[in-house]
């Protein structure tokens, strides 16, 4: 088999293993929609007295919201991916395996992320996301080009989420315990991810500061494309170079943990 067939298969596996989930998925559409209808009625409130914040409509954010209810378990930003895994992998050094498996270990985990993140948006994403634009007037791209555009900065985001999770994980092979760093992380991606409050509406320099940071890749950069407010391209490139620069940091602090790091357990 093929590098690139090998790791269609672990995507694909990684899609059917959470697919077994069905009591977890169908509790998580429910409370994705509860918080968003929660969202929601908040950030009218907000917008019914500051029109136009941060230069959308109300349509606009109601949108911004559902899109974040739908990529919350999508790009795992509060936890849930396979990080977790990985990290209990290390700390009882079944790891071992991985490492002896011939495939790399980084891509394997990508591919295993992959699988998992759009089983996520299918059976986890679109149902709150619909009942939103079903209920409350939201505002939707008519044009296909917009759509294919915004599930691209979707892909995107997926692999930088990746990138910053696997980084994480990786910790455990000093720390052995990751749970500190998981909850920094946990808290870090909700605030700079633009999951509590849009990143254009951060004032100054703070503002500055969140957007060039590679959380605004997860869900800021792909609501700007759905909502007509960033140019597809220069989007996919911050994406993009962000992506490289993760993977790339993941890939040299792989090759310390490995060279140098004793498996613990093993």
């Amino acid at each position: 088999m093929g590098a690139g067939r090998l790791y269609v298969a672990v995507a694909a596996g990684g899609f059917r293993r959470y697919a077994t989930y069905r009591a977890a998925t169908a509790a998580g559409v429910f409370t994705n929609t509860v918080f968003g209808l929660i969202l929601v009625y908040t950030y009218r409130a907000l917008w019914d007295e500051r029109p136009q914040l941060g230069g959308w409509d109300q349509a606009q954010v109601v949108t911004y919201v559902w899109l974040g209810q739908a990529l919350l378990s999508t790009l795992a930003i509060g936890g849930g991916g396979v990080e977790n895994e990985l990290m209990e992998r290390i700390r009882t050094g079944d790891v071992a395996i991985d490492l002896y498996r011939p495939a790399d270990l980084q891509m394997w985990w990508l591919a295993t992320d992959l699988g998992r993140a759009f089983f996520q948006l299918a059976g986890r994403g679109i149902l709150p996301f619909v009942f939103g634009a079903l209920c409350f007037p939201v505002y939707l791209p008519t044009d296909v080009g917009t759509w294919v555009a915004f599930f691209v900065a979707v892909l995107l985001a997926m692999i930088v989420g990746f990138g910053i999770r696997y980084l994480v994980a990786l910790s455990t092979f000093w720390f052995l315990d990751g749970t500190g760093v998981t909850q920094m992380s946990w808290l870090i991606s909700y605030f700079c991810s633009g999951m509590l409050l849009p990143l254009n509406l951060f004032p100054g320099a703070l503002g500055e500061v969140v957007r060039a940071l590679p959380w605004s890749s997860l869900l800021q950069a792909p609501a700007q494309v759905l909502l007509g407010h960033a140019d597809p391209l220069g989007t996919y490139v911050f994406q993009g170079a962000w992506a490289v620069a993760l993977l790339g940091a993941g890939r040299l602090v792989q090759s310390a943990a490995t060279r140098r790091v004793v498996v613990q357990g093993g």
